[in-house]
C-alpha cells in the first residue's frame, strides 16, 4: 500500500518532500528516523535545500530516469581511464579506474573500520563522476533486496531488459559457488545494455565454476578480456536478504560493531550476511570476486542498499549512531585500530581525501542526500 513520505509531516517547509513509496516494516524504520536525519539536515552548513538528493529504489525509476542511469554508466565505460596505464595496463576505461582503486585497497576496506564509510564515499563518488563527466542529472538508485527476494531474476534490476542491468548469464552447466548452489545462468550475459561489456581487471578471488582465465598479472591488473558472466538464483536472497532480515539487521543490532559484523557475515556458524547475499547472488565473473565486484554494473545498486540499511540504522538513534566506528585497519585482523581520522583516498575517481569522521553522514561533509 502506497503512503506518504515522512517529510511531509515536518515544519520545515523546504524539507516537504513527498512521495509515495510501497510501504513495508523497512520503509516504517526509514520513516521513524527521518525525524532525527532531518534535525541535522536543517542545522548543516553544507547539505542545503537546492543540493538535497532523495536516492529511490530502481523499480521506482521512471522508464526515462533508468535509460539515462544507463546511458551514464555506458559512457564512462567509453571514456579513458586516468590511471598509469604501465601500472594498470588492464584498465582501458574511466569505469575501470573505480574497479582498480576497489582492488588496490580491498584488504583494507572489507571487514574493517572503515567499511561502511569508504564504500559510502565510493558510491557517491561513482554517481559524481557519472554527474560530471557524462552529464548525468538524476539521483543514485539502489537495489531493495527485499522487494525481490522470491525473484530477483524477474526484478527490473535483472529481467534483461532495455532499463534492467542486464539479464542473467547463459545457462550453462557448473558447479556451485561454495556459497549457493549452481544458479540458472553461469555463462556470459546476453541481454540487456550491458551485454556487449569487456572485462579487463583481475580475477583475483573468482568464487565460480568454471574459474575465468588467470589474469596475466598475479595482482590482476594486467590485461585480460573476456565477458561478463552471472549465475543469478534467489537462494541467497530468499534465505538471507528478505525484508525481515534487513528489519531484524538493523533492529537487532545495538552498536556499530554488531552491525557491520552482521552485515558482512559469510561462513560456518555466523550465517551469511545481507552485503554477501547480494553479491553472490549476483554471482559470476567479476561479481563473485570480491576484489573486482565493481566490474559488474549491479555493484552500484546493491551498495546502494548497503548505505540506505546503514543510514535507516543511524538514524534509529542518531545522537548515538553518528561518529562511531568499529574494528581494525586489515581485513586480516592485524595493523591498528581504525579510528575516525583516518584518511579515506580514492585516488583518480574520488574529488579530495577525507576522514572518516567526514564521511558517517548522508546530510554533512560532501554528502547531501536522504533515501525514500
Amino acid at each position: 500500500m502506497a503512503r506518504l513520505s515522512a517529510f511531509a509531516l515536518l515544519a520545515v517547509p523546504w524539507l516537504l518532500l513527498i512521495g509515495l513509496v510501497c510501504g513495508d516494516a523497512v520503509n516504517d524504520l526509514e520513516t521513524k528516523g527521518r525525524v532525527n536525519l532531518n534535525t541535522q539536515l536543517a542545522k548543516s552548513k553544507t547539505c542545503t535545500k537546492d543540493k538535497l538528493e532523495v536516492r529511490r529504489e530502481w523499480g521506482n525509476f521512471t522508464t526515462a530516469d533508468k535509460k539515462s542511469y544507463i546511458a551514464a554508466m555506458l559512457c564512462i565505460m567509453s571514456k579513458p581511464s586516468k590511471l598509469d596505464q604501465k601500472k594498470y595496463p588492464g584498465a582501458k576505461t574511466r569505469y575501470d579506474d573505480f574497479v582498480a582503486v576497489h582492488m588496490n585497497q580491498t584488504l583494507s576496506i572489507h571487514n574493517t573500520g572503515n567499511f561502511l564509510s569508504w564504500h559510502r564515499y565510493y558510491l557517491w563518488s561513482f554517481h559524481r563522476v557519472l554527474k560530471t563527466e557524462c552529464d548525468y542529472t538524476g539521483v543514485q538508485p539502489y537495489w531493495d533486496w527485499g522487494r525481490w527476494a522470491q525473484d530477483p531474476e524477474k526484478s527490473p534490476i535483472f529481467d534483461g531488459t532495455d532499463t534492467s542491468f542486464s539479464g542473467n548469464g547463459k545457462k550453462t552447466n557448473h558447479r556451485a559457488s561454495g556459497f549457493a548452489p549452481a544458479g540458472n545462468g553461469g555463462g556470459c550475459i546476453e541481454t540487456g545494455p550491458f551485454k556487449n561489456v569487456t572485462v579487463r581487471l583481475g580475477p583475483v578471488s573468482p568464487a565460480i565454476d568454471p574459474a575465468p582465465p588467470a589474469n596475466p598479472r598475479a595482482d590482476g591488473f594486467g590485461d585480460n578480456p573476456r565477458c561478463l558472466r552471472r549465475d543469478i538464483s534467489n537462494y541467497l536472497t530468499s534465505r538471507y536478504a528478505r525484508t525481515q532480515d534487513i528489519v531484524s539487521l538493523i533492529t537487532s543490532s545495538k552498536d556499530i560493531g554488531t552491525f557491520q559484523t552482521a552485515m558482512q557475515a559469510v561462513g560456518p556458524g555466523s550465517g551469511m550476511g545481507v552485503h554477501n547475499a547480494g553479491h553472490f547472488t549476483i554471482a559470476g565473473d567479476p561479481g563473485g570476486d570480491f576484489y573486482t565486484s565493481p566490474n559488474d554494473p549491479a555493484f552500484w545498486v546493491h551498495h546502494g542498499m548497503i548505505d540506505r540499511t546503514w543510514s535507516i540504522w543511524q538514524t534509529q538513534n542518531f545522537s548515538t549512531r553518528q561518529l562511531v566506528i568499529s574494528g581494525g585497519t586489515s581485513m586480516m585482523g592485524f595493523g591498528k585500530l581504525q579510528t575516525l581520522d583516518d584518511p579515506i583516498d580514492l585516488d583518480v575517481v574520488g574529488d579530495k581525501v577525507w576522514k572518516i569522521r567526514d564521511l558517517v553522514s548522508t546530510v554533512d561533509g560532501p554528502f547531501c542526500y536522504v533515501y525514500e
